[in-house]
């Protein structure tokens, strides 16, 4: 499989870019499916399935982030070019978000003292609870679940600004991702 296929050109992103894409929303997905179970159905067969696996699914997230960052970075003279002002803002609050909200459940988990091994890594081993910072607590507790409401609601305008831009001819936008 040559480059072009793989890395972006000026008229259609590659192959690993659609695939960090929507392998991406996929894993967003079950992110907001794990969140809207645990709010509606809290304590539930279906809930402990789902949530229990929020923290590792929101690590492999950070991983996939920073890939797509440094895949993007490598091919930013080469991709498609934006559609607009807007899109561009669009997509740095969509890669701020995704980035910023697994930085801060990970400052959380951290500061609350609890050993955390997501997929079965040991990523932090934790230390006497006793010992707790409460204000990388307090930054996860009030931050972490309100950038996550912001980034369904930034995720579906993306996903909105697409279908409107379908909708009214423009489908090389939609084309270029797919």
């Amino acid at each position: 499989m040559s480059c072009t296929q793989l890395c972006d050109t000026p008229e259609r992103y590659g192959l690993v870019s659609r695939l960090l894409h929507w392998g991406m929303a996929l894993v967003l997905l079950w992110q907001f499916t794990s969140v809207i179970i645990h709010t509606l159905f809290e304590k539930t067969g279906i809930d402990k399935f789902f949530w229990g696996t929020h923290k590792s699914v929101g690590s492999l997230l950070m991983v996939l982030i920073l890939l797509r960052v440094l895949w993007a970075l490598a091919n930013l003279r080469k991709r498609p070019p934006a559609v607009s002002k807007w899109s561009i803002t669009g997509h740095v609050v969509l890669y701020i978000l995704m980035f910023a909200i697994p930085v801060i459940a990970l400052i959380r988990q951290y500061g609350s003292g609890k050993a955390f091994s997501p997929f079965g890594i040991p990523l932090m081993p934790g230390f006497d609870e006793t010992d707790k910072i409460e204000w990388m607590i307090d930054l996860g507790s009030n931050f972490h679940g309100l950038l996550g409401w912001t980034l369904l609601a930034a995720a579906l305008g993306h996903a909105a600004a697409v279908l409107w831009h379908y909708l009214r001819g423009d489908r090389y936008v939609l084309e270029r991702m797919k």
